[in-house]
């Protein structure tokens, strides 16, 4: 449904993939110095909880709003708005020079962040031509999925080096930059006309196959990328290894995500992986690979989990994205994308939860292990459902 022979594809999607790993990056790269921020602010345990949640907390309520404002006024200044607001917000931080604002400055940014995050989704989708929505959508995944993985290890580096100062300052400079190339290279995409839509029309299409079975897809691999960027290099230290072992299996798991996101869309797009089979499919994929890091020791079992996992991530993340943008009215391209993001978001913050949670009752072999299951289930859901609906063609 999206895409056309006048779309600026070429010179386009470049500035927002920039866009998704500056979202991705800037939701994770903190993650690294919370320890020695509560050590130093002499701050609670709900304190370090109100500073790690702010920032999805405020993606989770406003990504549904500035995803219908794309499409009421368009997506580029939805974009170019919020690029601007998180350079600002986190320009702030650098000038007030008061680490106690990292709350107030993680608001501003998850806000800022909500803006652009669904609107740079609409537009791969609006400036990509419907032969190539896997291809586009592989890119942008993959780095998203960089942002997300590598956020943690290059945070710390730069709060190490120079403190939260630094860090912001290089989150402001890089909102500025990808702002500034976004209005050089993206073009205007006005917004299309649409119908009138009651509260009862929009719970009738969020609850629709063609929108829970990707969405869904998107959460449980988003979840599962932040539990192996999080607990194997637990499951590794556990087994004995060291920083620079466990390091290497989280930078194995982005490697992998990053290089098949763009064979999996390349491979939608040639008819060769439908998506509901490629869904299903990655999403078995990463199941197995939490099976591997809870039960398989030592070196061999993190880094063959980080493949296993990376793969499977790689593999589903694409194709829940291709399949959304496919299945949606071009008009309500930008709700639907803030829509489904929060399915990420949830993910994202929810599988580590359970995952912690489990391992408290149990063991981190059993936290996995859920996980796995879950991630099974909902991999089992979206392969059963092959009915095609009216628009989904690629079911």
């Amino acid at each position: 449904m999206t895409g056309g022979p006048g779309t600026a594809v070429g010179r386009a999607p470049w500035p927002l993939y920039a866009a998704g790993f500056v979202t991705a990056f800037g939701a994770h790269s903190i993650a690294a110095g919370l320890g020695a921020y509560t050590h130093e602010q002499h701050a609670s345990l709900l304190t370090l909880g109100i500073v790690l949640a702010v920032y999805d907390g405020a993606e989770v309520v406003l990504k549904p709003v500035f995803g219908s404002l794309a499409d009421r006024i368009g997506p580029r200044p939805v974009l170019l708005g919020g690029l601007v607001a998180f350079a600002v917000a986190s320009a702030a931080f650098v000038v007030a020079g008061n680490p106690a604002l990292v709350a107030l400055t993680r608001l501003g940014q998850g806000a800022a962040a909500a803006a652009f995050s669904p609107a740079a989704g609409a537009l791969v989708a609006r400036l990509s031509p419907a032969a190539r929505q896997g291809r586009a959508f592989g890119g942008y995944g993959a780095w998203k999925g960089l942002g997300y993985t590598l956020g943690p290890v290059l945070g710390g580096v730069l709060i190490t080096v120079g403190g939260f100062g630094l860090l912001f300052g290089v989150l402001a400079g890089l909102a500025v930059l990808a702002a500034v190339w976004a209005a050089l290279a993206v073009p205007a995409v006005p917004p299309l006309p649409r119908e009138r839509q009651t509260v009862v029309d929009l719970a009738r299409r969020l609850g629709r196959a063609s929108f829970l079975g990707p969405t869904a897809t998107l959460a449980a691999a988003t979840g599962a990328l932040a539990v192996g960027v999080g607990f194997l290099p637990v499951t590794g230290a556990a087994a004995g290894l060291g920083p620079l072992a466990t390091g290497a299996a989280v930078s194995v798991l982005a490697v992998c995500s990053a290089l098949v996101q763009p064979w999996a869309g390349r491979a939608r797009d040639a008819g060769r992986l439908r998506d509901r089979t490629g869904m299903a499919l990655g999403l078995g994929a990463t199941a197995a690979g939490l099976t591997v890091a809870a039960l398989v020791p030592g070196l061999g079992g993190v880094l063959g989990a980080a493949v296993v996992i990376g793969t499977g991530v790689g593999l589903a993340t694409p194709l829940g994205f291709a399949h959304l943008a496919a299945t949606t009215p071009p008009e309500r391209l930008g709700q639907t994308m803030g829509a489904a993001e929060v399915g990420r978001e949830l993910g994202d913050a929810g599988a580590p939860l359970l995952v912690g949670a489990v391992a408290v009752a149990s063991s981190l072999g059993g936290g996995l292990i859920a996980l796995a299951a879950v991630v099974a289930l909902m991999g089992g859901l979206v392969g059963a459902n092959r009915r095609t609906a009216h628009g989904e063609g690629r079911s």
